[in-house]
């Protein structure tokens, strides 16, 4: 195989709690994953001389400096791979989104090349080239719903409803180093199970943050939260609200303004990334 096009889904925070702060700056935190059955698209072909080349341009960023990028190298070196690839990128999720764009995209690249090349390293092994790069970037690597603890990277897998999703994309991007630095953050929230949590209950504690910050955000969840609760994922700028059904969820989807597009996606507990990667591990074997 020297050719492979693979999903990079996004994801939703259906809470996250800001429990402390660390020495280093770090953030302590609560979080709870789950994936969508919608998100990005890359495509890897292998090259031989050992070459990286995204051909996809995303604005502000530089080539070198792109997360894919970045993954495909922290690959090389560790693997000793000497293989190379070409990758074009299909952008479906916003920047600044909070729905792991940039994050879910690395992983797939580490995934991805991993296979394509043969590199042959774990899931362990990739999950921490993964945390280099991204608190966000693990999760996507082990592609389980999970409750996330410490700075993301503690990941207790867990089984949720999979509910179908509005997410509204605000036109705005919000910078996350920005969020986690307001003196405003409320980053003392008690530590909860994840026996409680599931049980009910957990909010987002950037989420009052951003509001006052981003107007378009606030706007976007009175919006929503006329049809069902509504919630912001991550740091934002994305906002969600669940349905029980695709045809309520895009019913709702129809009725929003052109200045606040959004999609209708299935909530999952395995993401498609492995999902696609399992069905092709199949065909191998067949």
């Amino acid at each position: 195989m020297s050719r492979l096009t693979l999903p990079a889904p996004a994801k939703l925070n259906l809470m996250l709690h800001i429990t402390g702060r660390r020495a280093d700056g770090y953030h302590e935190l609560q979080t709870l994953f789950q994936f969508l059955d919608y998100g990005d698209e890359l495509t890897f072909t292998s090259r031989a001389d050992g070459e990286i080349h995204l051909h996809t341009a995303l604005p502000g960023v530089d080539h070198d400096n792109n997360l894919i990028v970045r993954a495909a190298r922290l690959l090389q070196s560790r693997s000793g791979c000497n293989q190379g690839a070409d990758i074009q990128l299909l952008k479906r999720l916003p920047m600044g989104g909070g729905i792991g764009g940039g994050s879910s995209d690395a992983a797939t690249t580490l995934l991805g090349l991993n296979h394509l090349w043969q590199a042959r390293q774990s899931e362990d092994c990739l999950a921490q080239i993964g945390l280099t790069l991204g608190a966000d970037v693990p999760v996507f690597v082990r592609g389980h719903a999970a409750f996330a603890e410490g700075i993301g990277e503690r990941l207790q897998p867990v089984e949720l409803n999979e509910p179908w999703y509005l997410v509204i994309t605000p036109q705005v991007s919000v910078s996350t180093a920005e969020i986690f630095s307001d003196p405003e953050l409320t980053r003392n929230t008690p530590a909860i199970t994840v026996r409680s949590l599931l049980a009910g209950g957990g909010h987002n504690d950037c989420q009052p943050v951003v509001e006052k910050r981003y107007p378009q955000v606030r706007n976007a969840l009175k919006l929503l939260d006329k049809f069902v609760p509504a919630r912001m994922t991550g740091t934002g700028a994305c906002v969600f609200g669940s349905f029980p059904n695709q045809s309520e969820a895009d019913k709702v989807c129809r009725q929003l303004p052109a200045d606040m597009p959004g999609f209708v996606a299935q909530g999952r507990n395995i993401s498609m990334l492995h999902r696609t990667l399992e069905e092709l591990a199949q065909e191998v074997n067949a």
